[in-house]
Parts: structure tokens; C-alpha cells; sequence
């Protein structure tokens, strides 16, 4: 069992920027994804990156504000959000999964989620 904690979220005016970040025991040998769910709406992909950190992906609306890394030494996977939108207001949630994937089916462990809220 992979427990993934988050911190780092909170209130932010539009334009703002938070780091968000993730940690686990076992982290190395997977692949790490952020995703996001807004009131009403349905879990959906921001970012992805490979195990070796060596690939990312980013879902359309956040590439070019949103960086993700990781630092397998610390265990840790953070998601930096700059040029924050009100329409970024979310829950945020890492995973980890054996696939390298923008599919929240993919992966197999969840963390508890952390609350960014993007004011106008």
C-alpha cells in the first residue's frame, strides 16, 4: 500500500502562484500524476511524469503555467501552479500507477486531496 500526502494548497488571488507537493515511502518505482476535481464536475488529468522524470505531460489548459517534478531521492512529486485562473479552483490530487498515463484509471493510489481556490 503507496500512502501519498499533499500539502501546499490554499487561497490565491487570480495571477497568483502555490506549489503544491506530494510524498510517499514508495515513490521510485512509479509514475506520478496530478488531477483535479471542481464542484459538479468530474476527476480530470493536469500533469504527469515518468518515473524516471525524464517525460511530462500536461493537460491542455495548464501547459505553459503548471510544472511538474519529482525528486525520487526525497520522495516527493511537486506540481508548481503559476498564472492561477479562477477556473483552476479545484480539489488537487496526486497518484501514483505502474503506467505512465492521463487516465485517472490508471493509477492505483490516491491521495487525500488538497484544496486550491483562485479568486478574482
Amino acid at each position: 500500500q503507496v500512502q501519498l500526502v499533499e500539502s501546499g494548497g490554499g487561497m490565491v488571488q487570480a495571477g497568483g502562484s502555490l506549489r503544491l507537493s506530494c510524498a510517499a515511502r514508495t515513490f521510485s518505482i512509479y509514475a506520478m500524476g496530478w488531477f483535479r476535481q471542481a464542484p459538479g464536475k468530474e476527476r480530470e488529468f493536469v500533469a504527469a511524469i515518468r518515473r524516471a522524470g525524464d517525460s511530462v505531460y500536461y493537460e491542455d489548459s495548464v501547459k505553459g503555467r503548471f510544472t511538474i517534478s519529482r525528486d525520487n531521492a526525497k520522495n516527493t512529486v511537486t506540481l508548481q501552479m503559476n498564472s492561477l485562473k479562477p477556473e483552476d479552483t479545484a480539489v488537487y490530487y496526486c497518484a501514483a500507477g505502474s503506467t505512465y498515463s492521463t487516465l485517472a484509471m490508471e493509477y492505483d493510489y490516491w491521495g487525500q486531496g488538497t484544496q486550491v481556490t483562485v479568486s478574482s
